[in-house]
């Protein structure tokens, strides 16, 4: 370890740090991000599985991996420093957006159903949820992240593993329907496709550009670098698998994707997660699992949110954060500017946050593909980002200009306009390493 600094350098067990990891970048995102996406029906599961495998793991190990070579810097200066000064500066305004978006969301949602559970004041239970960011954000990060993130990874394992056997042991008489790929979507093919909407609503169930900015929280608390594979590309895949295994659940508790599509449109995301624990584990066990993965599950994940924020600045500005003025300085307008976003509506800041995640997650694959690229000179190994990075490009354009909260433009113009994004970004790329090298 060669910075101590005592605050966010600070070594830490191996499994402590894979435990942080995964409830960092999981939080709700494999729950409802995977219920989101099952409502398309069983051909999510093909996605999440090769997501995982083939994007989001690639695109965890690498944004982690890179940022520990480079001395644990924050995305948007690794990003910088391979693609240009003009993509730094877009990429450190589009993370702090992004991270302030991820904890605006992950503060309102336990906040709301914390008020549904118990009747306190809403208004009350915000300014709590926002003193507990404030204290996880400006505290060193083995004062409270790395005591109580472990257990709540474990609750949140445990939970996805009680939810499987209930499954497998047709807990409450439920079948799990056959695998298919064709559309199932309650309003059909023409206003809700798969291609790009599905890709876009499982989010971090597959691939998520969020977790780029959580893994140099963790790249700075790394012995050695030989365990960023089972940290990063491990802790992908334990999400994906808690994704799929959420994703199955809401099709087989429901009974069919329009029975999950209403209970959904009914009490939300949350009652659905809540059902189907008590439904699967029974009202006592399946109870407290369900509070704490979508009361207790979000907020960590909305915390490293503004602490990653934080850094991010600090990378940006230069200034150092050893100590607890200078920590201040940033922190205090970031919590502030979260608690104003949070009295918006949860459904519009969701939908940005959908596509902004996605959008960083390609721009950190071709950043990857760079990095490959001019390390492992003599191989094709830049190929493994490059090829996904290819895929989001395509997803996140055609998304954006076909989406209600985008362009809504007909499927004949976004779809073969994604296609060509696509292209222009995989020329792009080709054009400044392999043309650029003969």
């Amino acid at each position: 370890m060669v910075h101590n600094d005592g605050v966010d350098y600070i070594p830490l067990p191996t499994w402590k740090v894979f435990m942080i990891q995964l409830l960092n970048i999981a939080g709700l995102g494999p729950i409802f991000g995977a219920l989101g996406g099952a409502i398309w029906g069983p051909s999510v599961y093909l996605w999440i599985v090769l997501g995982t495998i083939f994007a989001g793991g690639v695109h965890d190990y690498l944004s982690g991996m890179i940022s520990l070579r480079e001395d644990g810097k924050s995305i948007s200066e690794v990003v910088g420093n391979h693609m240009g000064s003009t993509m730094l500066t877009i990429m450190r305004v589009f993370s702090v957006v992004l991270l302030v978006l991820v904890g605006t969301v992950f503060m309102t949602g336990p906040a709301g159903l914390l008020h549904t559970l118990t009747g306190i004041n809403g208004t009350i239970l915000l300014l709590c949820v926002l003193t507990y960011y404030f204290l996880a954000t400006l505290l060193p990060i083995d004062t409270l992240i790395a005591r109580f993130y472990p257990l709540f990874g474990a609750c949140l394992i445990i939970m996805a593993l009680g939810i499987m056997g209930g499954m497998l042991f047709g807990v409450g008489g439920h079948t799990m329907p056959e695998m298919q790929l064709a559309n199932l979507h309650p309003l059909g093919s023409e206003k809700m496709p798969i291609w790009p909407l599905m890709f876009i609503t499982v989010a971090c169930g597959a691939i998520s550009g969020f977790h780029s900015t959580q893994s140099p929280i963790m790249a700075r608390c790394l012995k050695d670098e030989r365990l960023g594979r089972p940290v990063f590309y491990g802790a992908m895949v334990s999400e994906g698998i808690i994704a799929l295994i959420w994703a199955a659940a809401g099709i087989t508790f429901y009974d069919s994707t329009g029975g999950l599509a209403a209970a959904m449109k009914a009490g939300g995301a949350g009652t659905v997660v809540y059902d189907i624990c008590v439904g699967f584990m029974g009202g006592g066990v399946g109870a407290v699992l369900a509070m704490l993965g979508v009361i207790a599950c979000p907020i960590t994940s909305g915390d490293t949110a503004f602490r990653s924020a934080r850094l991010t600045l600090a990378d940006w500005f230069g200034v150092d954060q050893v100590k607890s003025s200078k920590r201040l300085m940033f922190a205090v307008p970031l919590l502030a500017i979260g608690g104003l976003l949070s009295q918006m509506d949860f459904n519009i800041i969701w939908r940005y946050f959908s596509w902004t995640n996605q959008t960083l997650a390609m721009i950190v694959l071709w950043t990857g593909a760079v990095y490959l690229f001019r390390t492992k000179k003599g191989t094709n190994s830049w190929l493994i980002p490059a090829v996904p990075a290819t895929f989001m490009s395509a997803v996140t354009c055609t998304y954006i200009l076909q989406a209600p909260e985008g362009f809504q433009l007909g499927m004949s113009i976004s779809y073969p306009a994604g296609i060509i994004f696509a292209v222009i970004c995989a020329a792009l790329y080709l054009r400044t390493t392999l043309l650029r090298k003969n």
